[in-house]
């Protein structure tokens, strides 16, 4: 398995809008799949937004963003860790966790002091990668759970280089 930045491999945008779409195209029903895959194309290498892609053999595993924003209620906030999904039948193998960390090298690349992201139901797995809870509260009719991580003293992933063990 490798992580690289998806705009170095701008074949897997559709799946991957495919994806976000379905897992959270509820918390904005007026994007559809266009609009997703749009934002994708616009994500950079090494900036804010930016788009990590776990991949094997030629196909898609799994992503996470850094992005300027991911709650439209708490502005204040940024930057976040966002989109991290893995799909289904490659979970349970530590994609997700190599996914975040990922990121985490990329806001700390960039000199980004703390890190948040939201969450419904990986409240468990983030806290077991040092994040910690800065609020339980509503976003769009559901519980979440926002957290943050402490960039400064966090410990980088394996390698920077994209390469990871076996998924």
């Amino acid at each position: 398995m490798r992580i690289d930045y998806l705009a170095d491999h701008p074949e897997f945008i559709p799946t991957l809008s495919h994806w976000h779409h379905e897992e959270w195209g509820y918390l904005n029903p007026d994007h559809a799949v266009e609009h997703r895959t749009e934002e994708l194309r616009g994500h950079t290498r090494g900036g804010i937004p930016t788009t990590v892609v776990a991949h094997a053999d030629g196909a898609p595993l799994g992503s996470a963003s850094l992005i300027e924003s991911d709650m439209d209620t708490r502005p204040d906030l940024t930057p976040w860790l966002a989109s991290v999904f893995v799909a289904p039948e490659h979970r349970g193998r530590g994609i997700g966790s190599a996914l975040v960390m990922r990121i985490v090298d990329e806001a700390t690349a960039q000199s980004v002091d703390i890190l948040y992201l939201f969450t419904m139901d990986q409240e468990r797995l983030y806290a077991r990668l040092g994040w910690s809870i800065l609020e339980r509260t509503r976003y769009r009719d559901l519980s979440v759970v926002v957290m943050f991580l402490k960039l400064s003293g966090t410990p980088r992933s394996p390698s920077r280089s994209g390469e990871f063990g076996p998924p």
